[in-house]
């Protein structure tokens, strides 16, 4: 496993962890539910800050965050997974088939 930080936007610092026998690429998503459109906002705190519609209640927002990254992503929702944090806003995120690139140009993504 390779850890690595990139740059967001000039001011603060996404992880990344890239397990390249695995192909995968890991992330912190800090996840703003109830929001009025669903969009990334940024970096807060090493994470990538995203907003989402759908409520935090019976994992409506999880199932929504699936989604919504594998969209941005241009990756299927099978290849994204929650490793941990299913029932917090803080989340580590798995995506298996993107570079540790793609997700640090999430901090610029315009939904």
């Amino acid at each position: 496993m390779h850890r690595e930080e990139g740059r967001t936007n000039g001011a603060g610092l996404l992880l990344v962890e890239t397990n390249a026998e695995a192909g995968t690429v890991i992330f912190a998503v800090r996840v703003q539910a109830r929001a009025r459109r669903d969009e990334v906002v940024g970096e807060m705190g090493g994470a990538l800050k995203v907003r989402l519609r759908a409520p935090a209640i019976e994992g409506r927002a999880n199932e929504a965050l699936v989604e919504f990254l594998a969209g941005v992503l241009n990756t299927s929702r099978a290849a994204v997974r929650i490793l941990g944090g299913e029932r917090s806003r803080n989340k580590r995120i798995e995506v298996r088939g993107v570079t540790a690139e793609q997700v640090r140009g999430l901090t610029t993504y315009a939904a």
